[in-house]
């Protein structure tokens, strides 16, 4: 039924078939072969039979060229729907031609991967090129790199928390592709909002109530919403080793001899400065730096460490990485918001049976600064 050599066909049937949820028996069973033989059709080391290729086309609902093709067969340009981080506007042009491609719905969607919104993706992220003009807000052609990636079950994730890059290989081990762009939490939620994304990262002081996230949510996205805890974290001054200009809290920021590093507006981190800046009665134009802006926390401590600021607010994580001290302002809850209508997604099941896994939970705890006890619990309002 199959030929038992390596041709330069290739098979995107791994990833169908975790989209589909076929184990590789239930599959072979399908395509009349034994699973030893389907394995080795899925792994590259054999070639399937005219009849069993379209049996597994026809098993998976699926054209039989998105089953198979040759090697040195690029794939066809696609139409994508430009999105853009926190600072673009519509028809603003495109200043970098790599994108990140994200199917949200019917909508294929691609993320410019430059700039400093971008950096964690400014090497390796990228799925494809623009083909010719792009405008922020339009529709624009993409040559993907790679076939098999495009067809894979993606789960985009709008947020800031560094760790999560965690997420990235336990998702990958289940078939699912981790699309993630850095963005403060308001910019995540209005994101979310606009069907950008299937997740947003959020931690949101509500300044009456002084809880977390919910009233944001309400505020910002127009459909229901389901809020699970990923972790709590302590959030505070990222401060050169040994804290050579004495910073023990925001007073000291008012100081001429401390420049410090902001976050961008909306951020959760922000947040917490301006919080803080407003309760000790210090008026922002007393704080140097306070108008100079980073995209995420790793970006704050790379700043710090290079001795352009004294200071920046950040999580705990991002100082450790760096090798970096830290002086603590508070603890925070950091939420993934899940709309409603993607609680049953491929990938939005993948990643909520992830955060009860304990490898996860101690490779989160591992970065320091963070609380995993409540990882993967729905959080309830009150």
């Amino acid at each position: 039924m199959y030929f038992d050599s390596v041709t330069s066909l290739r098979n995107h049937l791994k990833a169908f078939r975790l989209n589909a949820e076929f184990s590789q028996q239930a599959l072979a069973d399908q395509a009349g072969i034994s699973r030893q033989a389907y394995s080795a059709l899925e792994s590259g080391r054999a070639t399937p039979s005219t009849e069993v290729a379209l049996r597994l086309a026809r098993s998976l609902e699926v054209p039989l060229e998105s089953l198979f093709s040759l090697a040195d067969d690029p794939p066809g340009a696609v139409q994508a729907e430009l999105v853009g981080p926190a600072g673009f506007s519509d028809s603003a042009p495109i200043a970098s031609n790599r994108v990140q491609l994200l199917k949200v719905g019917e909508r294929l969607l691609a993320r410019p991967v430059a700039g400093s919104a971008a950096t964690r993706h400014s090497l390796s992220g990228a799925a494809g090129v623009l083909v010719g003009a792009g405008w922020m807000g339009g529709s624009a052609s993409v040559q993907p790199f790679d076939r098999q990636q495009l067809e894979m079950t993606s789960l985009g994730l709008l947020g800031c928390d560094p760790a999560g890059a965690l997420l990235e290989p336990g998702l990958m081990r289940h078939g699912v592709r981790l699309v993630w762009s850095e963005e403060g939490s308001r910019q995540a939620l209005l994101g979310l909002a606009r069907g950008e994304a299937h997740v947003a990262g959020c931690h949101l002081r509500d300044e009456d109530s002084g809880d977390y996230n919910f009233s944001w949510v309400r505020r910002l996205v127009p459909f229901g919403c389901t809020l699970v805890t990923f972790a709590s974290w302590r959030q505070g001054l990222i401060i050169a080793p040994g804290n050579p200009k004495s910073i023990h809290g925001v007073a000291d920021l008012v100081r001429s001899d401390i420049r410090i590093i902001n976050r961008i507006a909306g951020s959760g981190s922000r947040s917490l400065l301006d919080h803080r800046l407003e309760r000790d009665r210090i008026p922002v134009e007393m704080v140097s730096g306070y108008g100079r802006e980073a995209g995420g926390h790793l970006e704050v401590a790379v700043v710090v460490a290079s001795g352009a600021a004294d200071a920046g607010v950040g999580v705990e994580a991002a100082a450790t990485a760096l090798g970096l001290d830290f002086v603590p302002l508070e603890e925070e809850r950091y939420d993934l918001v899940i709309p409603d209508h993607f609680l049953d997604h491929t990938g939005v099941r993948v990643l909520l049976d992830l955060l009860r896994q304990p490898g996860l939970r101690r490779g989160v705890e591992s970065l320091g600064g963070y609380d995993v006890t409540a990882m993967g619990i729905p959080v309830s309002e009150g």
